[in-house]
């Protein structure tokens, strides 16, 4: 009302206002080419000399040179057609300064790497021709778009390739790219029901009612859980909230910036788009997806901490053997690897440690890199159901059956199964002569569901297009039902279909960690340890990793350690050294002053020694405090305890020393001979009090509190063994996987199902008491096992029943219900519990596992899914009666074969427990009473000639 100017104005500036705004013109910035050339001349400069470089037997075989020229220059004449030479040079460039700066590079991500000019540039690094990948998957000119080309760097040295395009194109032309952050199905819950003041544990449960799938929504989940469609259609305020979240659903809710994306425009980035800032980074206010509608570049620089451990792993190497490794040169048919993988030790392998892909592995028993590439394509949803044929091809090449001849060199490495995008590519180019690019095209309809597509493109492809110039399975003599069988096999695969070009390279990465565990395991696992060296938890499980391997870890020590874990050689033994900068208050910084002194002055003689070097390095009471309880002063000779009292005084003297050498009352003829001047200091022996060492139970106390974990022991040592016999699951289970890449995808059968039954046991370390709203006692306790640790829930009914075991140190089992949450560890709620003197008791309720977990596939049979096989304790079984064990291969295997084995057990009807186990899976079942056996040799003899003699055990 005090402004009514402010209308006019605002319709003032709204008519000053004008842009318009062209999309799809690419506005890719010129690249600066040295004089005397082209773009296109330079571009073809390079790549004719990374040919030569990449095949230099070519030169002697004047055939197979005449092949990659040819592929050569479809693939440059297609680039310059389209317009994307300056792309294709900017790329080459800032990977050409990460690789002359030795910034490790990954070899390669998505389509770009079945591209051989890619590979000549040295933008990838994997052979395009040797593994069938298609050019065309990442760029033809019947579908115009703009290639993408993402590439991995080491995580730690990502920023200095970012600032290298940077400055090369100008502050004002490159900005990072904003990313809206969405409320999902179950967000959208949660906020709807903090704003409608509802209490949260009603909240959390309707959220958690919604299955945890990809792009599950709030609408599928209340078609697939009945129990969530009968809470909404009785109770209102129920019905009110699941409403609102409906409307709300899938709407931005914040905005943050992309981890990898960055533009980069032909001029300042302002004149296209709008930009902000956030946390003091230029972001553009349009996302990725419109961005690339607008013609502009985008690229995506990757940190993969992978490629840091490889590249830390082979300094390590050069450091200790004086070997100079090149890890893209290293023999990729090596069979003791092949091995170690079938073995199922994948601990720290890339893409193959989740302990389903691990069980894979052993079941698949990797032979080549092409076996690699197919397991990374096929452990994931949908083409998991392709993996019992897949391996029954394996096993017995004679037994594959092509529909026609012209499928076997397509299909003849995937064992007679489409596994790849690409496949479904040559398939429809070889069988009815779609030219590539058009094959593309039916591959994105396909996985896309495109009906009124795929309707014309099923006529095109059985019966050809003379107008279109496809001819069709037909005229290549293909009989029409083969074909329609042909393409409907292709078309229910292709929504899964995986890009082979990606699987390659992400199977070369997995199959470089793999060779460093096999032929370097110290220093290989020295690197992974140091790339989670700021998660104790996930420390622990690479210690137990070492100690399957017989490589001893040493504690931290001023005069061998570094910051991250290193290798220390004794007695010709190599063992890993622990990382000084994982101690709490002890720094990066300081360790690295610490390193520096140690090499520049030798090593640290006594403790007064090293106050006195270290007095101007940032020393503080704190950290040494913390670097005498990790242990890190051992090996000076006194004990922990001595040094704990000593220290303050010894810290003291060394800053009065100090002070004395500064003000210079230091005897006038010891300034010629500073040499024997610090000889004589280093020799100052430490006053230490004569006092006894910490007990262990302090010593292991003090190492848990500035490290994270217990050192050079564990509280559950002397009980492991009956620790690991009566667990189900252990503690890492429980924890959130922030980066799926990095460990393997990891299918849903992997991890714990929210409301699953669990038995975990371990050591009481931390306990909070606290009253509910009715005045009841109830606690919270972390539980620790060897692994980490878990936070337990103890209600108000258990806490009662089971208070006296509630106490700190105190060892104890405890089987409960899995609370699982979406963005952080899952707890668990007790319902049982006992100490480990009592721990047969804990097997009184395993005859009701697996009690109230969802059905087996309409089998009739209750699941459960434990992180890893049965343990040895629940499969104890007593003399009478018995339990019939019967092992499949994989649900699909279960499934095929499950009427006939029913059929078998009524047809012998007994009192002897029926029990299944699903090998990749993990999925163990127990059988109605309906299907008790008596176990008859008839009975056994028939199940064993289906399954197997190893399969079936009474």
């Amino acid at each position: 009302p005090y402004a009514p100017e402010a209308i006019a104005n605002t319709q003032k500036i709204a008519d000053m206002c004008h842009v318009e705004i062209k999309f799809h013109e690419r506005k890719i910035p010129v690249y600066d080419v040295p004089a005397g050339y082209t773009a296109s001349a330079y571009l073809r400069q390079l790549c004719e000399k990374g040919l030569k470089r990449r095949y230099p037997q070519a030169i002697s075989d004047p055939q197979r040179g005449k092949e990659l020229q040819a592929r050569l220059d479809y693939e440059l004449s297609v680039i310059e057609s389209m317009g994307f030479v300056d792309y294709f040079l900017i790329v080459w460039d800032f990977i050409n300064f990460a690789r002359e700066h030795g910034i490790k590079v990954g070899p390669g991500r998505g389509s770009g790497v079945g591209s051989l000019a890619c590979y000549c540039l040295n933008i990838t690094s994997v052979d395009p021709l040797k593994y069938n990948l298609i050019f065309e998957r990442l760029l033809n000119p019947e579908r115009v778009s703009m290639p993408d080309i993402d590439t991995d760097f080491c995580y730690r040295r990502r920023q200095e390739v970012i600032d290298y395009v940077v400055e090369k194109y100008g502050k004002d032309q490159v900005a990072q790219i904003v990313t809206f952050g969405t409320m999902a199905a179950r967000l959208v819950i949660r906020d709807v029901g903090r704003a409608m003041d509802l209490p949260y544990g009603e909240v959390d449960r309707i959220a958690k009612m919604i299955p945890m799938e990809l792009h599950m929504t709030i609408e599928q989940a209340l078609e697939k859980n009945p129990e969530l469609k009968a809470v909404y259609e009785e109770d209102a305020v129920i019905h009110k909230l699941i409403d609102m979240s409906k409307r709300l659903e899938g709407l931005p809710r914040h905005t943050s910036t992309h981890a990898a994306g960055v533009l980069i425009s032909r001029t300042a980035t302002m004149e296209y788009v709008p930009l902000s800032s956030n946390d003091g980074n230029v972001t553009t206010q349009y996302t990725m997806n419109t961005l690339e509608e607008l013609g502009l570049l985008k690229m995506d620089f990757l940190g993969l901490r992978t490629l840091t451990v490889i590249q830390d792993a082979v300094d390590m190497i050069q450091a200790t053997e004086g070997k100079t490794i090149d890890i893209e040169k290293i023999n990729m048919d090596d069979a003791e690897v092949y091995q170690m993988i079938s073995a199922g030790k994948t601990d720290g392998v890339f893409q193959l440690e989740s302990a389903g892909m691990t069980s894979f592995m052993r079941e698949l028993k990797p032979e080549n890199l092409e076996d690699i590439i197919a397991g990374i394509s096929l452990y994931r949803p949908g083409p998991m159901d392709f993996i019992p044929k897949y391996l029954a091809g394996k096993k017995d090449q004679s037994s594959i059956q092509y529909k026609t001849p012209l499928l076997e060199p397509i299909l003849n490495t995937t064992y007679g199964c489409i596994v790849y995008q690409e496949q479904v590519m040559q398939i429809v180019r070889d069988l009815a002569g779609y030219t590539m690019g058009r094959s593309d095209l039916v591959r994105r309809a396909m996985s896309k569901k495109k009906a009124d597509v795929m309707a014309q493109e099923r006529k095109n492809f059985v019966f050809g297009n003379p107008e279109e110039n496809v001819a069709g399975c037909i005229s290549k003599g293909i009989p029409q039902a083969v074909a329609e069988s042909i393409f409907d096999e292709m078309t229910d695969f292709a929504k899964y279909a995986f890009n082979k070009s990606h699987a390659a390279a992400y199977a070369v990465v997995a199959y470089q960690t793999a060779w460093l565990r096999c032929h370097y395991p110290v220093e290989f696992m020295a690197s992974m340890m140091t790339s989670v060296i700021e998660h104790p938890s996930k420390v622990i499980g690479y210690i137990q990793s070492l100690k399957a391997l017989n490589i001893e870890l040493l504690p931290p020590d001023i005069n061998e350690g570094y910051s991250g874990f290193s290798v220390s050689i004794s007695e010709g033994v190599k063992k890993v050294r622990y990382g000084l900068s994982s101690i709490k208050n002890v720094g990066k910084s300081l360790v690295e002053r610490m390193v520096e002194e140690r090499k520049a002055n030798g090593p640290f003689q006594s403790l007064t020694d090293f106050c006195r070097r270290m007095q101007e390095l940032d020393l503080n009471k704190r950290a040494m405090e913390n670097l005498i309880k990790a242990g890190a002063f051992d090996s000076l000779g006194g004990t922990r305890s001595q040094y704990m009292q000593a220290y303050p005084m010894i810290m003291n003297a060394a800053a009065q020393w100090k002070k004395t050498m500064i003000s210079g009352q230091m005897d006038l003829f010891g300034m010629g001979s500073e040499s024997s001047d610090q000889a004589e200091q280093a020799a100052e022996a430490d006053p230490l009090p004569n006092v006894p060492e910490y007990p262990d139970s302090l010593r292991l106390a003090y190492e848990k509190e500035v490290l994270g974990l217990y050192l050079t022991g564990h509280p559950l040592d002397s009980d492991e063994k009956l620790w690991r016999s009566h667990i189900t699951h252990v503690t890492s289970a429980f924890q959130h996987v922030e980066d799926e890449m990095e460990a393997g995808f990891q299918e849903d059968k992997d991890r714990l199902i929210d409301g699953q039954e669990v038995i975990v046991g371990g050591l009481v370390v931390n306990k909070t008491v606290k009253s509910t709203k009715n005045n009841k006692m109830m606690a919270f306790i972390t539980l620790e096992d060897l692994y980490g640790s878990v936070e337990v829930l103890v209600f108000p009914n258990r806490y009662e029943q089971y208070r006296n075991l509630l106490e700190e140190d105190r060892k104890v089992f405890i089987k409960g219900k899995v609370s699982l949450e979406e963005e952080e560890d899952s707890k668990l709620i007790c319902d049982y519990m006992v100490p480990f003197e009592q721990a047969q008791e804990i097997h009184q309720t395993a005859k009701r596992y697996g009690k109230g977990y969802h059905q087996g596939s309409g089998s009739g049979l209750q699941s459960q899914t434990p992180a890893q096989p049965p343990v040895a304790s629940f499969a104890k079984k007593e003399e009478k009666p018995k339990v019939l064990w019967l092992r499949f291969t994989s649900q699909a295997q279960w499934l095929a074969l499950q009427k006939q084995i029913c059929v078998i057990l009524q047809q012998d009807a007994g009192h002897h427990e029926v029990r299944i186990f699903l090998e990749l899976e993990k999925l163990k079942m127990k059988a109605p009473s309906q299907y008790y056996t008596a176990g008859s040799s008839e009975t056994l003899r028939k199940l064993r000639q289906l399954l197997g003699e190893s399969n079936v055990v009474l």
